[in-house]
């Protein structure tokens, strides 16, 4: 899925200007389907809009720079449907975490326990989001969308919580605990 198609699915729901776009598909509900830049954003909408698949106009604000708010059209409507007839990617996954458990091993036994720590924390703020999230759907993929990733963090943080011990396990004895058993 491209820049492209993701501002189209955020204005198939609704006007919106490219820094409203931005952050909803960096910290809002389409945050977990792309990134999409504001260096890219930008020129995919001027591009939607050559194609004639979005509107803009220009909002006047009181004491604020004026901003250009986008509409999809009944064509950009068409062009999105048909986008998502397309053979989809693979899902794109990365986690700074996943490197750090790799070198457990070169780590100490105390740094190690305390990145899992913060990791639970992290899924357990993720997992508040997405009930945040699903309280305030809007459309009706959201609730199964929703449920299908709060599944994926709970997974995560049961997986965690079981085999913490495996990972600390792994990691170098800190050194207090060294200088205790001499």
């Amino acid at each position: 899925m491209n820049v492209r198609t993701v501002c189209l699915a955020i204005l198939y729901d609704g006007e919106a200007t490219g820094y409203e776009i931005r952050k909803l598909s960096v910290e809002g509900e389409y945050a977990y389907f792309i990134d999409a830049s504001f260096g890219s954003i930008y020129p995919a909408l001027a591009k939607l809009e050559g194609e004639g698949l979005v509107t803009s106009r220009v909002e006047l604000q009181e004491g604020k720079p004026s901003k250009k708010v986008y509409a999809i059209t009944e064509e950009g409507r068409r062009s999105f449907i048909a986008a998502l007839f397309e053979t989809l990617g693979e899902d794109d996954f990365r986690s700074e975490f996943l490197l750090f458990a790799r070198f457990a091993s070169e780590l100490p036994a105390a740094l190690v326990e305390q990145r899992l720590d913060e990791r639970l924390k992290q899924i357990d703020g993720q997992i508040k989001e997405l009930d945040r999230l699903c309280a305030k759907r809007s459309h009706p993929g959201d609730a199964w969308v929703i449920a299908y990733g709060r599944t994926c963090m709970a997974s995560a943080r049961e997986y965690i919580a079981a085999h913490r011990g495996e990972l600390v396990a792994l990691a170098r004895q800190d050194d207090r605990d060294s200088k205790a058993a001499e």
